[in-house]
């Protein structure tokens, strides 16, 4: 009966069957090792590069708009562009979130650390080769230096805490987990940069990343209060990492499953 309802089986029709199903390609170690590394290093230095020219060459008149936009943008199209390759991180208190999320393994988080940290070196010295060398030198390079003094430094860091950990859950509850994330967080992630640029610059300089912190200070040798641009993002990645893990997250993510 099956045969006069739906004709015999073909010949055609069998060889179609046992075709085997073709399965892609595993990524192969280059891609799985060095090009994540690249792209992080390369993102890490054009975004870095565009937010040190914003400074030294900001306009006056225009405050804090400038740095905020260049440096938004700029890391909104690094991460549309780069960011199928390595995650689009280019900031190592990201990358710590990421690790803490589950979304990046162990293994890379180091080298992760090393490439941004040397593409925020390559960046602020692209800078430094690219502006005026009055201009580099009244603006330190454009090094993070908004505290003047000791007293400063309790507010700077709370900002920096804060600022870095709205900035991490940005990228782990938009562009990581599973349940929240939108083809949008490219742009989210840099509007998130410059909302705290914008309000948190006169605070701490609203750096969010030693990466950006780390490669100006070097080129231009100035380390005045350089500590609390590492301490506040990172603990700003712990807290977010904590918060994510443990309340936030998917149940691929979540440790409690309540």
């Amino acid at each position: 009966m099956a045969t006069e309802e739906h004709g015999p089986t073909t010949l055609k029709e069998m060889q179609v069957d046992e075709v085997p199903r073709l399965q892609p390609p595993k990524p192969n170690w280059y891609e799985r090792y060095v090009q994540p590394c690249v792209a992080e290093l390369l993102g890490s230095a054009l975004f870095i590069f565009i937010g040190c020219a914003s400074v030294i060459e900001n306009v006056e008149g225009t405050g804090r708009l400038q740095p905020a936009l260049a440096h938004g943008l700029a890391l909104g199209l690094s991460i549309a562009v780069l960011g199928n390759i390595s995650g689009g991180h280019f900031n190592p208190a990201v990358s710590l979130g990421a690790w803490l999320v589950g979304a990046l393994h162990i293994t890379m988080l180091l080298p992760y650390w090393v490439s941004q940290l040397c593409g925020g070196v390559i960046g602020a010295a692209l800078a430094k080769a690219a502006t005026a060398g009055e201009r580099y030198a009244n603006a330190s390079g454009g090094a993070v230096g908004s505290i003047a003094a000791d007293g400063q430094v309790p507010a700077a860091l709370a900002g920096e805490i804060v600022m870095t950990a709205f900035l991490v859950l940005a990228v782990c509850m938009g562009a990581l987990n599973e349940k929240t994330r939108t083809p949008l967080a490219p742009f989210c992630i840099g509007f998130t940069v410059t909302a705290d640029i914008l309000a948190g610059g006169a605070v701490s300089g609203a750096c969010m990343n030693p990466a950006r912190a780390f490669g100006p200070a070097l080129v231009a040798n100035y380390w005045d209060y350089h500590w609390v641009y590492w301490v506040g993002p990172v603990i700003g990645g712990l807290v977010v990492g904590a918060l994510v893990r443990l309340l936030l997250g998917d149940r691929k993510t979540r440790l409690l499953l309540l």
